[in-house]
């Protein structure tokens, strides 16, 4: 990972949280104590923070603050739907194996 890469993640994982609480950059900062100014710095990917800031937003969010710079969910929005899918494709696939073995049992009696 990047140094790059880690600041898009900060700055996304930030902004998806005010979203999730459907806060302004105005409100996280005055729960931060944060200026208004770094907050938006830093989630233009301008400037970095420090362990005390990064401690200070997580705060404010109530999460851990490796959460802020954790990597998001790989999985896809629809995974659920296609672990389904194949699931269900698979049991009948199963299903048919098993009726096909019962036919040939039953044809050779």
């Amino acid at each position: 990972m990047t140094e790059n890469e880690l600041h898009k993640i900060l700055s996304l994982n930030i902004r998806g949280n005010r979203d999730r609480f459907k806060w302004s950059q105005v409100t996280l900062a005055k729960k931060s104590g944060v200026s208004i100014n770094f907050i938006n710095d830093i989630e233009s990917g301008k400037k970095w923070v420090s362990p005390s800031t990064l401690l200070k937003i997580a705060n404010a969010f109530n999460i851990e603050a490796y959460e802020l710079i954790k990597p998001p969910n790989t999985f896809p929005d629809n995974f659920e739907s296609i672990v389904k899918k194949y699931t269900d494709n698979i049991h009948a696939a199963v299903d048919e194996a098993c009726l096909d073995f019962l036919k040939d049992e039953e044809s050779r009696r």
